[in-house]
């Protein structure tokens, strides 16, 4: 596969044109092409009847490649499987597709495809020139179903994977960011109690002058500490968290620690690490039932742990795998797979069916994921709702403290 795509044909550099005109109707129309210069995007034009009235250059392809999604991914896919299967050619589908693609981009994809493989190329060949959209896994799935001549039932199995990945990305996402957003929006109301609130109270208290119970005092004391310093400590946070963020991006050492710090979190360390588990299988499964030989089906699983401790351990797997090792010894190696998965994988090996083994671990762990994240949720709801109650609660009941001891003196 890899000869092959060296060997695919060259086109010159194309880039995006932006462009609003007339069609022969006269109505106003606009929208974005591809071509290889001015003159080439005006032909393009006149083939579709449009009269253009602005034409300028809009960056690379790679540009508008950044804005894929892989729910577009997925639309892709199980669109072109779909007119496959109906038995229309595949530049003609590709023709097809980039009329009824709403997404800007994916029909500069589209275009770029249906450009490469009109020049004689092989579709795996034409999707490896978009790494940023068509990911190891899926250039290996295409390839091999060219080669098989089923690339429809192949295109359909790549977009039930990725709706798959998806899914269970999300239900990781909403572990995650569930607590996260309760306790942010829990901090905002605190931080404006004590911003805006209390010091009203506390004008009141002043006119008073009678002593203050502890907890108003201290109450007080956090109001005044806030109002003086609150610009800070959020320029502060938003300073060192775009660090930390820059930091793990650009650097692969950093990106490891944070990825093993969260495996180590309690419950939520646990939802990642089967999460990672259920892709590295799902993945393997997928491209090892294509045909694709294990060595690369692992270097190709590895990419998509979503994990760099993973990553790491998949590699290893995979220079064991290539030295001749059998592939439960060296991931039970690794010591980073639980040993269910060791055991069906023992199983898959010694049976002859390892797609269908590693199938079903990632259905278990993905239903695994899914049990966890719904008791995580069941359990923090409660727990969130008490412990706003008792920060919020606690500042409303020193703000009102000194009011209930002036009316027992009254």
């Amino acid at each position: 596969m890899r000869s092959a795509r060296r060997s695919a044909p060259q086109h010159p550099r194309q880039r995006c044109w932006h462009w609003k005109g007339e069609d022969r109707q006269g109505q106003r129309r606009s929208g974005v092409l591809l071509a290889t210069g001015r003159p080439e995007a005006q032909r393009q034009l006149h083939q579709l009847g449009v009269i253009p009235r602005k034409l300028r250059q809009g960056g690379t392809l790679a540009r508008f490649e950044r804005q894929i999604s892989p729910r577009d991914l997925t639309l892709f896919s199980r669109q072109l499987a779909t007119l496959l299967t109906a038995g229309v050619p595949l530049l003609q589908a590709f023709h097809v597709l980039g009329e009824s693609l709403s997404k800007p981009a994916m029909r500069l994809v589209v275009q770029a495809l249906g450009m490469d493989v009109s020049a004689g190329a092989s579709m795996a060949q034409a999707l490896s020139r978009h790494p940023l959209t068509f990911d190891a896994l899926y250039v290996n799935l295409v390839a091999a179903g060219e080669q098989s001549g089923t690339l429809d039932r192949m295109l359909e199995r790549l977009a039930g994977h990725l709706e798959k990945r998806e899914r269970l990305k999300a239900r990781v996402r909403k572990a995650l960011w569930y607590p996260s957003t309760v306790v942010a929006v829990g901090i905002a109301v605190s931080a404006i109690l004590l911003i805006k609130v209390v010091p009203q109270f506390e004008q009141m208290f002043e006119g008073v002058g009678a002593s203050l119970p502890p907890l108003t005092r201290l109450t007080i004391e956090l109001s005044e500490f806030a109002q003086q310093w609150w610009l800070v400590l959020l320029g502060s946070a938003g300073v060192m968290a775009g660090a930390a963020r820059w930091w793990v991006k650009r650097s692969a050492r950093a990106r490891f620690g944070a990825h093993g710090l969260a495996l180590r979190l309690p419950v939520v360390g646990t939802i990642l690490e089967q999460a990672s588990v259920a892709r590295f299988c799902r993945t393997l499964a997928t491209a090892f039932a294509a045909g694709v030989p294990l060595v690369e089906a692992l270097k190709t699983a590895a990419g998509a742990c979503g994990n760099d401790v993973y990553c790491q351990a998949v590699s290893a797997v995979q220079s064991e795998v290539a030295s001749g090792q059998r592939l439960h010894l060296a991931m039970r190696a690794t010591r980073r797979f639980p040993t269910l998965a060791l055991q069906m994988v023992a199983i898959g090996e010694e049976a002859g069916a390892l797609d269908s083994m590693l199938t079903r671990v990632a259905d278990h762990f993905e239903r695994e994921v899914d049990d966890r994240v719904d008791t995580l949720t069941s359990l923090l709801e409660p727990l969130i709702i008490v412990v706003l109650g008792v920060v919020v609660g606690g500042l409303v009941l020193a703000m009102y403290l000194p009011i209930f001891q002036l009316g027992n003196v009254i």
